[in-house]
């Protein structure tokens, strides 16, 4: 085999020794002298071992090369950082400082839970009803003499001379009080309206006497059905409220305000501004109604003032809040008015949006092998809605870093205050740069993700 013809593609021990070997048999004429001739095939070996290892090393220098400056690089995982949110300020019921108050606040059961909202200030025993009486009066008449609907008028009534002679002693002792003409005939759906909006005493009285035929009988039939309700620490006496042994408890009279809003006939009448009865007229005594969602339900004076009251006030949640409340003892309808004004601002206060963070704010960082960092910002401001001094939670979850390009969507952060949520995007600040081929030359070990 000639020597120009020699060729080889050996990458391992077994095969130098191969090649050695072929020199060796190659057909090279032999010189005279035999140990010059055994030298210079010898440098000849030497020469072409020396020729394939620079060859070897030359194409393993151009894989390291390759493999280093295009092999994927991992990116590295955030180090993130969660800044604790701030929990909303602690509601702070404004109770009235004077008499007795009672409230019961039902929905929204996502932040006030299932049972709601209570809340009482001042005695809690029985004191005066005073007015609120005549709301008993017209559930025991109706409980004998149902009306079918808030339009039913119901039975007829016509007023006799012991009736019209009501309007005078009521008179003599303060009360309030409507025209009766004896013979006059007026529907039990318009006679409860005077006695609950105009508080009409003689219609309370004459109301009761007719439905059960007797002031006794009534009274009778009041304690029956207050046994049945539940209103066990309420006592009547006589049906309009003027005499102070018609007492009550502030929890007592949160059940019958709930009574008598699940009356239709009842609640359509206890929210009428004003009289809409045939020949009289006058405003309801309850000067709130309308205001704050305020729909009802009772006055009460005698030496103080007191005010069953019903809301539906619309704190910015959707559906509004059902309030049922009382106050016993206040000094005047003003103060009371004013009283209640304040405790419903106060509910809907405790309703308030807690800001969490804001755009731009950093949760975390990326900082890579080579010397490159960006942060985890977030991409939009946030807050959340809540009750009170809710404990709020967040929790930053993190995806996998791409192409490290500014904008580009890392992660997420969430916060959780109890059964609500929100979120917001956390978006890179900056390019991260990929590195240069020097430091991929230098760093075999650290490519390859």
């Amino acid at each position: 085999m000639a020597e120009d013809e020699i060729t080889t593609s050996a990458t391992s021990e077994s095969d130098l020794a191969s090649f050695a070997a072929m020199i060796d048999e190659a057909e090279v004429p032999m010189p005279v002298d035999a140990d010059l001739a055994r030298r210079r095939r010898r440098r000849r070996r030497v020469g072409w071992i020396a020729a394939l290892v620079v060859v070897l090393l030359f194409a393993a220098a151009g894989g390291y090369a390759a493999y280093t400056l295009n092999a994927p690089i991992a990116l590295p995982a955030a180090a993130t950082r969660t800044p604790p949110p701030t929990a909303g300020a602690p509601v702070a019921l404004a109770l009235p400082s004077e008499g007795a108050s009672s409230i019961d606040v039902q929905g929204a059961a996502d932040f006030l839970g299932a049972n709601g909202l209570t809340a009482a200030s001042g005695s809690a025993d029985p004191q005066p009803m005073a007015s609120i009486s005549k709301l008993v009066t017209a559930l025991v008449v109706l409980d004998a003499h149902p009306l079918a609907g808030p339009d039913d008028a119901g039975p007829t009534l016509t007023f006799s001379k012991a009736d019209h002679d009501l309007y005078d002693a009521f008179y003599v002792e303060g009360a309030t009080i409507e025209e009766m003409p004896t013979g006059s005939t007026m529907s039990l759906h318009d006679a409860l309206e005077l006695m609950l909006v105009a508080s009409a005493s003689n219609y309370a009285q004459a109301v009761a006497v007719w439905a059960f035929g007797s002031e006794s009988a009534f009274l009778h039939a009041a304690d029956d059905w207050m046994a049945r309700n539940g209103l066990t620490q309420t006592t009547l006496d006589e049906p309009t409220g003027i005499d102070a042994r018609n007492t009550s408890t502030p929890a007592d009279l949160l059940t019958l305000g709930k009574l008598a809003l699940a009356n239709p006939a009842v609640a359509a009448i206890v929210a009428k501004p004003q009289l809409d009865v045939p020949g009289f007229s006058g405003s309801n005594t309850n000067t709130l109604l309308g205001t704050d969602g305020v729909r009802g339900i009772k006055t009460g004076t005698l030496d103080h003032s007191n005010l069953l009251y019903s809301s539906l006030l619309d704190v910015g949640i959707g559906a509004p809040l059902q309030v049922t409340g009382v106050i016993l003892g206040g000094a005047d309808h003003a103060s009371v008015d004013a009283d209640v004004q304040a405790l419903l601002s106060s509910i809907r206060g405790g309703f308030h949006r807690v800001p969490l963070a804001t755009k731009g704010q950093s949760f975390g960082s990326y900082t890579t092998a080579w010397g490159a960092e960006g942060s985890l910002v977030l991409a939009d401001d946030a807050s959340l809605l809540t009750w009170s001094d809710t404990p709020i939670t967040a929790t930053v979850v993190t995806t996998p870093l791409k192409t490290g390009s500014a904008g580009e969507e890392v992660g997420t952060v969430t916060w959780t205050d109890g059964p609500h949520t929100v979120s917001a995007a956390l978006v890179l600040d900056r390019d991260i740069a990929l590195p240069d081929a020097w430091w991929r030359l230098t760093h075999p070990f650290e490519l390859g993700g």
